[in-house]
């Protein structure tokens, strides 16, 4: 299911307390961004319990029950995980990973609130979760008839949601930094093949790895739980970007002068990352039309040309990089920038050409 509107983590509460109070709610999004957590903090929000039932997990008779005889009749008798007397959250997650006949099972229970005999307690809420066909996940289509019975909500991961949230929940401080400067490696789309891609949940197990290691986090050691958890180019960058915290090398030092680009062949991660990050810089500083050029921006922009001429000169690669067009083609520093990188250096502007 494509999303049409979607929610961030710090809007979905408010959604969920108007919405799932009276009818029941899916809730799409990729894995690893906190669906699972965020509906159970929304249950303890409204004092309820959580009672998770994972999808794959089931089978058909695990939501009707066995039957029993009941005097002269027969009648199935609904597992106690589901049959409460107080009101709780149930929680369906990987609901449409489930088998079909499973899915068929939850029918009456989503849409009516019952089964068999047995109906929810008044003040229940019910919401169920799953991940996209799109996401390279476990992922059955779900019948109309089922997708119809639920109100559907579309969640994407927000860079400021978790960095507000990781403030305050002992997330490794050099992950929180980094991420300050690159809010855009937070998440990456998953790949087609088996390898590690980068989520908030990634993050937070490569916290709490490094949290575990302390002070004998090797680079090495830091490298692998980074590649174990991360996209390829997140984690090469995230360890760059510790060995610059690690030996005190910042950007900020090399514009000023107070240091140079990354010469030896063992720091060409930290000169990739440095790279990436002055770009991002530029792209964050410079605006997009120069007659708005603070002071401040006018002197970064002719800093900028220089850095670019001294770059070229130790990787013409990564001074390509700094002046790349985006994925879609299109230019993402200022074109009157790039005008004068044109103008001035012009080796540089043939190369990127």
């Amino acid at each position: 299911m494509q999303a049409t509107l979607t929610v961030t983590p710090a809007q979905l509460p408010e959604v969920l307390l108007h919405v799932a109070v009276v009818r029941p709610v899916f809730l799409w999004g990729a894995p690893g961004i906190g669906k699972s957590s965020l509906v159970r903090l929304f249950a303890d929000s409204l004092g309820l319990e959580c009672v998770t039932l994972l999808g794959t997990q089931l089978a058909p008779e695990d939501l009707i029950g066995v039957p029993q005889i009941v005097g002269d009749r027969s009648r199935f008798a609904p597992p106690e995980t589901i049959a409460r007397q107080e009101p709780y959250c149930l929680f369906l997650d990987e609901l449409n990973a489930s088998s079909p006949e499973v899915q068929k099972a939850f029918y009456s229970l989503i849409l009516d609130r019952r089964i068999g005999t047995y109906e929810l307690p008044a003040g229940s809420v019910v919401i169920g979760a799953g991940n996209r066909a799109t996401d390279n996940a476990l992922a059955r289509p779900m019948p109309s008839a089922l997708v119809n019975r639920m109100i559907h909500v579309h969640l994407r991961a927000s860079a400021d949601d978790w960095l507000s949230w990781a403030a305050t929940s002992a997330i490794h401080p050099w992950i929180v930094d980094y991420l300050v400067q690159r809010p855009d490696h937070l998440w990456s789309a998953p790949p087609k093949t088996e390898e590690p891609f980068s989520t908030p949940r990634g993050w937070h197990m490569l916290s709490d790895a490094m949290h575990s290691y302390g002070e004998r986090l090797d680079d090495e050691t830091l490298g692998m739980l980074a590649y174990g958890t991360l996209t390829a180019a997140h984690a090469s960058a995230f360890r760059a970007y510790v060995k610059t915290v690690r030996h005190a090398y910042d950007l900020d030092a090399v514009i000023k002068g107070d240091a140079g680009w990354p010469r030896r062949p063992e720091d060409r991660d930290l000169l990739y990352f440095l790279s990436e990050t002055f770009r991002a810089r530029l792209v964050r500083e410079l605006p997009q039309s120069k007659e708005h050029i603070s002071p401040a921006g006018r002197q970064l922009a002719f800093r900028a040309k220089n850095l670019l001429v001294e770059l070229a000169g130790v990787s013409l690669e990564c001074a390509q990089l700094v002046i790349a067009a985006g994925d879609d083609g299109a230019p993402v520093l200022p074109s009157w920038f790039l005008v004068e990188v044109g103008r001035d250096l012009p080796r540089l502007a043939a190369a990127r050409g």
